[in-house]
């Protein structure tokens, strides 16, 4: 047999290459800036849009060709630019908007980096024209590539247009990556609409392929505001709208939330401006869930369209080259402002008030909260059914739901006030929003007129929000209390979690845990709070510390004692089929009426609907 041997492998035995340190070229670097801010078409409207915004203009004219790919043509009617700057606004790090690192501390402007104009010129075909205010005529100079041409007077009105072609020519690794005309132009749409609800005084004219698709006129008043909305958002948006307006502070909230019961599907209509900014922030997205959190339905989404004034030293602009995240100083604050400036806003959501005049002999109230008996959280022990979780004598069950020999009604009603109130309704001019009860459908539905037309109640929906308010505000009037654990609850955490534990000591004493750290990543819990005492203690610990390292603050707490509260108030509210005399469905809607968040039960589903005279013709044809 022939063994065929190997030849030898040859290993060299040179010192291989070390490349030497040098400097960039320009067209290399600003080729590197140009992957960083200009990712497709609409990456370059927003530059080019932010600078004229910067300029003061009080109308932008956009031309597009192909989605961009083709053509971008930015004009405005802002102050200009100097002829003797037109050269330098194309060269990197050149900006008209600060001049030292103090400037950094306070920024008003969109823009401020100087790469925009050099890092777009970089990667296409650029003339850049313009004419100072101050100046006669225009001028205008032309860069491709490494190519420069010199700066040449035009006729030009007051303003600067920017007219870009062929992107990415020379880029073709980046271009290959660009999608569809339709995607493109679609992204390019976004960001206008995004800049067109930040500046309410600026028109804007969008055209696409010679085809005129928007124009806007500034919007001076809060109607012509509406409108603008309307035409961005869609008039469904602004059919179901809350108005927020909030000042506290230093800190101005102002702007419209959608209606818990018009929410979406997708997170796809959420604009957040600080000082004239859209951001995307972890901070701020947390804060709006958490205004939300039991009024919005399971899997749906918010649309909101709010602005944060706030004082530019207490916020940092300079986190990302696009500019789309801010960091904010005082977090927590910015955090707990914006939650309580919605929550109280959407506190309104429930059925309004239109009349003043109160009718004579009208259908006996539900107890107010403070006449209605108090929940006792005081209490160490906790039994193992959810239920009775609260103390068992007076339990919420027992408070709400009377036995038969006390009382034959939901609620002690007066019977020949009942019947006062009744024979009266007929006469009864002005009526309460949700007007007075005529009959209970199927167990499960009350049927009221009022001035409107016809009004239909899911009772035990209805119920259950009356009856979850009245626990938190009876939780919220009371101290926390807490149980000491006789078999302390052992944690394993990381170091990082365990130091934020010994930082925020106050934090969870106020909650009512006593928490002490054994090791490095070891902590022992030997007190919770007694609603809390059979509920998961490690994982909710671990919660909650990883919402402080993420956001600076946390609600896991207060959100594990509102979903027993919302529990509770499922069990214990007025079940299907249950026969209600005519008082009890009116108390009941009286009481709708001054309950916060009564437009929806505190699983987001809607508690009443109206159907006006009008619809009730159209159903029956009437007058046709």
């Amino acid at each position: 047999m022939v063994v065929l041997k190997r030849p030898p492998v040859l290993i060299s035995m040179t010192t291989p290459s070390i490349p030497s340190i040098h400097l960039l070229s320009s067209q290399v670097a600003n080729q590197i800036a140009a992957g960083e801010v200009v990712e497709r078409p609409a990456s370059v409207i927003k530059e080019l849009l932010e600078n004229s915004l910067d300029a003061g203009t009080t109308h932008i004219d956009i031309d597009i060709e192909q989605g961009g790919i083709n053509l971008i043509r930015v004009r405005d009617n802002g102050h200009g630019i100097r002829e003797e700057e037109l050269k330098l606004a194309l060269s990197r790090h050149a900006t008209s908007k600060i001049n030292s690192l103090d400037d950094l501390d306070h920024i008003n402007s969109l823009g401020f980096r100087g790469e925009a104009l050099a890092s777009i010129a970089s990667i296409s075909r650029l003339r850049l024209s313009s004419r100072f205010h101050e100046q006669s005529h225009g001028h205008s100079i032309y860069l491709e590539g490494k190519e420069k041409t010199e700066v040449e007077p035009i006729a030009h009105p007051i303003g600067t247009t920017v007219e870009i072609r062929d992107l990415f020519y020379n880029v073709p690794a980046r271009r290959k990556f660009l999608r569809t005309e339709k995607t493109e132009f679609g992204h390019i749409q976004e960001i206008i609409k995004r800049l067109s609800l930040s500046r309410f005084d600026v028109g804007f004219k969008l055209t696409h392929n010679h085809k005129t698709l928007m124009v806007l006129k500034p919007a001076p008043d809060d109607d012509a505001k509406l409108q603008r909305v309307a035409m961005l958002c869609g008039p469904e948006f602004i059919d179901h709208v809350l108005t927020v307006t909030k000042e506290k502070s230093g800190l101005l909230l102002k702007g419209w939330i959608s209606k818990p019961t018009h929410s979406r599907s997708q997170p796809d209509m959420q604009y957040f401006f600080v000082n004239g900014r859209i951001i995307r922030d972890k901070l701020i997205n947390h804060a709006v869930r958490q205004a939300y959190e039991d009024v919005l339905y399971q899997g749906r989404h918010p649309s909101y369209v709010l602005f944060l004034c706030i004082d530019p030293t207490e916020i940092d602009v300079n986190v990302h080259p696009t500019k789309n995240e801010v960091r904010f100083a005082q977090g927590q604050a910015i955090h707990g402002f914006i939650v309580s400036s919605l929550q109280t806003c959407l506190a309104t959501t429930r059925p309004k008030i239109e009349q003043t005049t109160q009718a004579v002999n009208a259908p006996v109230s539900l107890p107010n909260t403070s006449s209605a008996p108090k929940l006792n959280f005081k209490s160490t022990i906790a039994p193992t059914s959810m239920q009775h979780q609260v103390k068992e004598e007076v339990s919420v069950y027992n408070a709400l739901h009377p036995k038969k020999e006390e009382t034959s009604d939901l609620f002690p009603i007066n019977k020949t006030v009942e019947k006062a109130a009744i024979a009266d309704n007929k006469s009864i001019q002005t009526t309460p929003p949700l007007g007075y009860a005529l009959a209970q459908l199927h167990g499960i539905y009350i049927l009221a007129e009022n001035s409107q037309g016809l009004i239909l109640v899911d009772i035990h929906a209805a119920h259950e929000r009356i009856t979850y308010e009245r626990m938190k505000k009876a939780w919220q009037q009371d101290d926390l209390q807490s149980q000491t654990l006789l078999v302390p609850i052992n944690v394993a955490v990381s170091e990082k979690e365990a130091d934020m534990t010994e930082e925020k000591q106050d934090f969870f004493k106020k909650l009512g845990f006593e928490i002490d750290r054994t090791g490095l990543e070891a902590l022992v819990v030997r007190q919770v709070p007694s609603l809390l005492s059979h509920a998961d203690i490690p994982n909710l610990i671990r919660d909650v510390l990883a919402d402080l390292l993420r956001f600076g603050i946390s609600a896991r707490v207060e959100n594990h004692i509102q979903t027993l509260f919302s529990t509770l108030a499922c069990h214990t509210s007025i079940r299907a089929n249950r026969q209600l005399s005519l008082s009890e469905m009116n108390a009941l809607l009286r009481d709708m009426e001054k309950t916060d968040f009564s437009n929806q039960c505190n699983h987001g589903r809607p508690t009443w609907m109206q159907m006006t005279l009008q619809e009730l013709d159209d159903l029956f044809l009437r007058g046709r």
